[in-house]
């Protein structure tokens, strides 16, 4: 080992542990894989240490977290990297590359963690706001320096978001605070022609979900001349982007209030209000309200809060996506489309396609599928991380 690596803190692994998945690239390991002893204990959270096989070869810098699940998280696969800020900033500037070839405004996914070679680590960018999102001890410990990284790519204002769910396992702080500068007011982003607008610190998430930009466009081609129901719309993702695809009328669902006022405000720069109206409600109540009222549309979609975020929801999760399907598909004209969207990552492709087309079967609709999507580009997929490719996005034709 060099200097720098011998001076680092070694964690170790167990015999029999997956060195070798390691060394092809996969970025964590757990506590039941690594020697938990009184050294390896004291490794302070958030410390870049040297991660080494049963044999003591090295297999890269890692980021520990002994008090957390996953107590080692992969930076760099050489022993002797400085994770510094220029170490930040070249992936930053690396993924910021990426997506300026991608979109022609500064409007997406800045980094989605590991994949980006930043594991834990959520940044959206608004134009010259940044809402970075540090969910794993090593991040939260280098905010100043990730926020100097995003000032040099050209940002004025960068928020530190705290209200990520991996945050409490990792032993962070709730509290959220601006880095640099501050905006007072929801920002606007133009959006497969629609407008949006996002509550970077009052949203929910970073405010809005850039994830499912390639399925409100899918959506929007299928909705010219067709009345929308967009089910869980938050700031009107989907009811807003069939509006400007052509869509005679939509009408959000949501629980939140401060949502669908920001989705009014939407449909109102877009020129659309007597086009767009909003349900405040429990999603599945006014799902069963609209079936008693007869309501049909040409469109419905839903696209709800991930029903199982983790293993032990999953079978909870599957139940529940199941139900969205059966109170969606009756509400669907013969002809129309049906749009079910699932961002859970312990519930796979298969696992929710199938939960969807008992729902769909249930409610006594014929259906045929015709298109699955996925998260955008800017959203990349770790080769060995599934929970990286969280989101899946299925549309039905309702053939009878």
């Amino acid at each position: 080992m060099s200097d720098l690596s011998a001076s680092r803190p070694v964690l170790r692994l167990k015999p029999g542990a997956h060195a070798r998945r390691i060394r092809h690239g996969h970025p964590w390991a757990y506590l039941s894989d690594v020697v938990a002893d009184r050294r390896s204990r004291a490794i302070p959270p958030g410390a870049i240490a040297t991660l080494v096989d049963a044999e003591r070869q090295p297999l890269g810098s890692f980021a520990i977290n002994m008090g957390s699940r996953i107590v080692a998280r992969a930076l760099d696969p050489s022993p002797d990297a400085w994770i510094d800020a220029d170490w930040i900033l070249g992936r930053l500037r690396t993924a910021a590359d990426h997506r300026d070839r991608l979109y022609d405004a500064p409007f997406y996914r800045l980094i989605h963690a590991e994949a980006d070679g930043l594991p834990g680590v959520v940044i959206d960018r608004f134009g010259d706001v940044a809402v970075l999102q540090p969910n794993a001890a090593w991040a939260d410990a280098r905010v100043d320096a990730i926020a100097d990284g995003l000032r040099a790519l050209g940002l004025s204002h960068v928020l530190l978001n705290a209200g990520g769910r991996a945050r409490a396992s990792e032993g962070l702080s709730d509290e959220s605070r601006w880095l640099i500068g501050g905006v007072d007011a929801p920002v606007a982003v133009e959006m497969n022609g629609a407008t949006y607008l996002a509550d970077l610190t009052g949203g929910q998430k970073t405010g809005l979900f850039f994830d499912q930009r390639p399925n409100h466009a899918f959506v929007a081609g299928l909705s010219a001349g067709a009345s929308v129901l967009d089910v869980f719309a938050h700031v009107g993702g989907f009811g807003l982007a069939a509006l400007a695809g052509g869509a005679t009328t939509a009408l959000a669902v949501d629980g939140s209030a401060s949502a669908l006022a920001l989705a009014e405000a939407g449909a109102a720069r877009m020129g659309r209000t007597e086009a767009f109206a909003t349900r405040r409600g429990d999603a599945f109540d006014v799902l069963s309200a609209l079936e008693g009222e007869g309501a049909r549309f040409g469109v419905v979609v839903a696209d709800p809060p991930a029903f199982a975020p983790a293993k032990s929801a999953l079978a909870a999760g599957l139940r529940a996506y199941e139900r969205v399907a059966r109170l969606s598909a009756p509400l669907v004209a013969p002809g129309g489309y049906l749009t079910l969207c699932s961002c859970s990552h312990a519930a796979d492709l298969g696992k929710f396609r199938a939960s969807c087309v008992r729902g769909i079967g249930r409610a006594g609709r014929g259906a045929q599928l015709v298109h699955t999507g996925f998260a955008g580009p800017d959203h990349p997929v770790h080769p060995q991380l599934a929970e990286s490719g969280y989101l899946k996005a299925l549309t039905f034709r309702i053939l009878s």
